[in-house]
């Protein structure tokens, strides 16, 4: 392994994301705040990442893919540290909050151990939700913008060790193209979705931070109350709306941008939009019965509950945790459900649902008929086998995972609710649970250990489990 190639592209990222968190500067400076502290700290990141790039100057990356995966795996934790110490600097909080902070906001999970994020200082708003932008569609998508300057295979390797989904597909010839067009296509709806907030009543600085939290399905809000401090309908609608076009994979919005009109036929994005209508139908009838709302109040705050848990943003309307228990199991089956591949959500994602639904059907159907060949289609295209093995692969992978957390926590002496659902929070990215880690609470209670053991939860899942669990494999450090 060329632990060259791994120091200097980490070095490229990181200067790269240095440079953006001088936006941060830039917000302390509006305001008036001491941001001294900050720019120093950011001068100093960037020269420590320039040194390292500068001293590897004349090395050619050429990343293999183990060396991909191990880039994956070291940049989410080096992002969190380089997200942490600001939150250090600038809040009276321990290192390991402030590194369940950063990862939370780089992964895009969106719990919080602040009490008080209205206390905090505009450029630590700012950067929260900057956090959650960066990560949305992966710091790597970046990277690869760079990187196939360099080396278009290098930088493929490295997109394929961290794109979510089942498989990458490339729309454009180089895999630069794609990246920048994804980002263009990223920036576009930020941009929309924060000139919509400010036109319904937002502020800027609240319109700007709320959209970097929504496009990226983050969840960090610059209110103790979540979404639920703003009252006015059309805020409440466009953020269920773009929460629920981040969570549609962002090749399709690429092909309609493309003017590829078939891209609104996949399987994936119609059972997305099925269940999305599903869920928020039976949560409303339910949530009128039990609270005695207006259908369209109630209809209102369970459609932007449904697309907040299954697009894992986590943002909130209300104390959805208070609700009754059939209420709760419909929000929990959301939960389960996640976005599209290929989206900036987190979660099991639709398509896997799918496969494995339809694999189960094609068992049933080969127990009565032993010696029918019977194959797996979605989209019209026969599925392989690796294809679906991978998929049940990742399900067990990710259950052990919820398992292990749900287990830690409820060893430390939680409720079950909060246990299982703050696994299922914290490994899904979705950021809120139900009892002590509902919507109107947060994570600050927990120990210094255990905000550095969910910190890995949170990575295991926003890496989609194998990129990190393959670490755990003697093949993996054999040589090649």
């Amino acid at each position: 392994m060329d632990y060259k190639n791994i120091l200097k592209t980490l070095s490229m990222i990181g200067m790269t994301v240095g440079v953006i968190f001088l936006l941060d500067v830039v917000v302390g400076f509006i305001y008036n705040e001491a941001f001294e502290k900050f720019l120093l700290y950011e001068a100093l990141f960037f020269v420590v990442n320039f040194i390292v790039w500068l001293g590897l100057y004349k090395h050619e990356i050429n990343l293999k893919i183990k060396e991909s995966i191990l880039v994956v795996n070291l940049l989410w934790i080096l992002l969190g540290i380089a997200g942490a110490i600001p939150l250090v600097l600038y809040s009276d909080i321990s290192f390991a909050s402030a590194f369940f902070e950063a990862v939370s906001g780089f992964t895009t999970t969106g719990a919080t151990v602040y009490n008080d994020i209205e206390a905090l200082p505009h450029m630590l708003l700012f950067h929260r939700s900057l956090m959650h932008w960066l990560g949305g569609l992966g710091v790597i998508v970046l990277g690869v913008g760079l990187l196939s300057v360099i080396n278009p295979t290098g930088s493929l390797s490295l997109f394929k060790a961290e794109s979510t989904g089942i498989q990458l597909e490339k729309l454009t010839p180089k895999i630069r193209d794609t990246a920048l067009s994804l980002w263009l296509v990223y920036i576009v709806l930020t941009l929309v979705d924060m000139l919509l907030l400010k036109f319904f009543g937002m502020g800027w600085f609240d319109a700007l931070n709320h959209a970097f939290s929504t496009i990226s399905t983050g969840g960090f809000s610059t209110k103790n109350s979540s979404m639920g401090y703003f009252s006015q309908d059309g805020i409440i609608w466009t953020t269920t709306l773009f929460m629920m076009l981040s969570g549609i994979n962002f090749l399709v919005h690429l092909r309609l941008a493309h003017g590829d009109i078939a891209a609104l036929k996949g399987e994936e994005l119609r059972w997305y939009l099925v269940i999305f209508l599903l869920l928020s139908f039976a949560l409303t009838f339910v949530h009128v019965d039990i609270s005695g709302d207006s259908l369209y109040d109630a209809l209102k705050h369970s459609s932007f509950t449904i697309a907040s848990v299954m697009t894992t943003t986590g943002f909130a309307t209300i104390d959805y945790g208070s609700w009754s228990h059939l209420a709760i199991a419909i929000i929990f089956v959301g939960l389960l459900m996640g976005g599209n591949a290929g989206s900036t959500a987190g979660g099991i994602k639709i398509i896997r649902h799918v496969i494995v639904f339809k694999t189960l059907a094609s068992e049933l159907k080969r127990i009565l008929h032993p010696n029918m060949i019977i194959s797996v289609f979605v989209d019209g295209v026969k599925q392989k086998e690796r294809i679906i093995s991978s998929t049940f692969g990742f399900l067990i992978l990710f259950m052990i995972t919820v398992a292990v957390v749900t287990v830690y926590i409820y060893a430390r002496g939680y409720d079950a609710m909060s246990a299982i659902s703050g696994a299922f929070a914290l490994v899904g990215n979705v950021g809120p649970g139900f009892s002590l880690v509902g919507p109107s609470d947060n994570f600050s209670f927990f120990s210094d250990a255990d905000k550095l053991f969910f910190s890995l939860a949170m990575i295991i899942g926003r890496l989609e489990c194998y990129t990190v669990f393959v670490l755990l494999s003697s093949a993996f450090w054999k040589k090649f």
